[in-house]
C-alpha cells in the first residue's frame, strides 16, 4: 500500500518505460490507467490494456470521461468560437486537463501515494499533468521518469528489452495524438519554421473530390443536427461530422504560438468538425447578436482559450466566463448552409428565427424604413461634435 503508485497509460514507448522502470527499478506496484476523451477506439483500448499487463502492471482500467470533456469543455469553446491565435481550436491539447483530472481521481480512489506521468521536460502537457495534480491531490507525490532521467530514445528501447520486454520499436515518422476535438501531427518539419506538412503526415487522405453541400443545425449555440439527422450526444455529432469533412482535406494547418513554458513552438492539426462547427457557429452568432455581444464574447474568449491552453481550468475564473459564454447563446438557433470541397469549405448563408438582418428596419444600402432622413442628419450632428471640438479647439489636420 505504501508504494502504490497510479501512472498515466498511453501506451506508447515513454510510458511503457515507465511501467517497467518504476515496477523493476524503484519497486512501486504500478496500476496504469489510460483517460479516454474520445481519441481511442475499442481495438486500441484492448491493445494498451494488454501492454500494461505484459508490462508488469498490478491493474489497469480505462476511464472514460468523453462526455465530461464535451459538457465542460468542448461546448464552452463553441460557445466563445475559440481558436488559439485565430487558428488553433485548442485540440488534443485540451483533453490533457481532463485527463489528468480523470487520473488524480482514480489514485485517491485507490489510496495511491504516488502518481506518474510519462511528459518530458520540453512541452506543455507536463505542467499541465502537474499542476492538475498538485492542485486535486497535493498530498500525493509526483514520480515523472521522463523527464528526470533525460534518456533518449534509444536508451528507453535498450532497457526494455534488457529487462524482457521487446515490442515493434520502430518509430513512427510523425507523431500523431488523436482525439474527439482533433488530431495534433509533429514531425520534422514541425520542429523548422519553414517546412510545411507533407500530404502523407495527415492521417486522413484527401479522398472526396467531389463538391457537397452540408446542413448544421444550432440550438441555443450547440450543434444538433447534420442534414436534418438530429442527435442528443454532441460527441457523436462531432464523430459524424469529422468522419464527412475529413476525406476532403479540410481543418488541416499548422499551429505556431507561445509554450507554457516561454518557447515558441509548432504543431499541425488535423480538426474538420472543430474548424466547420466554430466558423458555422460564428457566422451564425453574426446574425443574431448585437455588436456588443459579439465584441464582448470575443474579449472574454480569447482569455478563456488562453487559460485552456496554459493549464488553468481549475482557476474559478474559468466558471465565471463560461456563464457569461452561456448566457449568450440562448438566440443562437437555426441553421447554417456550408459547401465542402477538397481543401476548403465555404459559408453559403444561415436561416434562423432570431436574425437582426429583419428587413422590416431597413435593407443595407436599399432602404430605410425605421427612420427618416432628418433622423439620419440630426445624428449624424451629434455624433460628430466630440470630434468638431477638437479639430476647432487644436486647428489640427487629420
Amino acid at each position: 500500500m505504501k508504494n502504490k503508485l497510479v501512472l498515466a497509460f498511453s501506451g506508447g514507448l515513454d510510458t511503457s518505460f515507465c511501467v517497467k522502470y518504476l515496477t523493476e527499478e524503484k519497486g512501486f506496484e504500478v496500476y496504469t490507467a489510460t483517460a479516454n476523451t474520445g481519441g481511442f477506439s475499442e481495438a486500441a483500448r484492448e491493445r494498451i490494456e494488454e501492454k500494461a499487463y505484459r508490462l508488469g502492471a498490478k491493474e489497469h482500467v480505462t476511464i472514460d470521461v468523453t462526455r465530461d470533456y464535451y459538457d465542460k469543455c468542448i461546448r464552452y469553446m463553441v460557445f466563445g468560437n475559440v481558436l488559439r491565435n485565430n487558428t488553433y481550436p485548442i485540440s488534443v491539447s485540451s483533453e490533457r486537463i481532463f485527463q489528468a483530472i480523470a487520473i488524480i481521481e482514480y489514485a485517491g480512489k485507490i489510496g495511491a501515494r504516488y502518481v506518474a506521468h510519462g511528459s518530458t521536460g520540453a512541452g506543455n502537457d507536463q505542467v499541465r499533468f502537474d499542476l492538475t495534480f498538485k492542485v486535486l491531490a497535493p498530498d500525493i507525490e509526483i514520480i515523472t521518469p521522463i523527464r528526470d532521467l533525460v534518456l533518449s530514445r534509444e536508451q528507453e528501447i535498450a532497457y526494455l528489452r534488457d529487462h524482457g520486454f521487446d515490442d515493434d520499436f520502430v518509430k513512427m515518422q510523425y507523431s500523431i495524438n488523436q482525439g474527439l476535438w482533433g488530431t495534433s501531427i509533429g514531425g520534422k518539419e514541425t520542429l523548422t519554421s519553414d517546412k510545411p506538412l507533407p500530404e502523407e503526415a495527415y492521417p486522413t487522405p484527401m479522398t472526396a473530390t467531389e463538391s457537397r453541400e452540408l446542413e448544421l443545425t444550432f440550438h441555443q449555440g450547440e450543434l444538433k443536427a447534420i442534414d436534418g439527422e438530429t442527435c442528443d450526444s454532441g460527441p457523436a455529432l462531432i464523430s459524424a461530422l469529422e468522419e464527412i469533412a475529413a476525406p476532403y482535406a479540410i481543418g488541416r494547418d499548422i499551429h505556431i504560438g507561445d509554450t507554457i513554458i516561454g518557447i515558441k513552438g509548432r504543431v499541425g492539426f488535423e480538426a474538420a468538425a472543430p474548424l466547420l462547427i466554430i466558423k458555422a457557429h460564428h457566422l451564425l452568432e453574426k446574425h443574431t447578436l448585437t455588436k456588443w455581444q459579439l465584441y464582448w464574447k470575443e474579449q472574454i474568449a480569447t482569455w478563456y482559450g488562453m487559460f485552456f491552453h496554459e493549464a488553468m481550468y481549475l482557476d474559478p475564473v474559468m466558471r465565471n466566463m463560461e456563464v457569461f459564454l452561456e448566457s449568450t447563446q440562448e438566440k443562437v438557433n437555426g441553421k447554417v448552409f456550408i459547401k465542402l470541397s477538397p481543401y476548403r469549405f465555404e459559408l453559403l448563408g444561415i436561416e434562423s428565427p432570431n436574425d437582426l438582418m429583419n428587413p422590416a428596419f431597413g435593407v443595407y444600402g436599399e432602404e430605410n424604413k425605421a427612420w427618416t432622413a432628418a433622423d439620419v442628419k440630426g445624428f449624424t450632428a451629434i455624433l460628430g461634435n466630440a470630434q468638431k471640438i477638437f479639430y476647432s479647439v487644436n486647428k489640427n489636420k487629420p
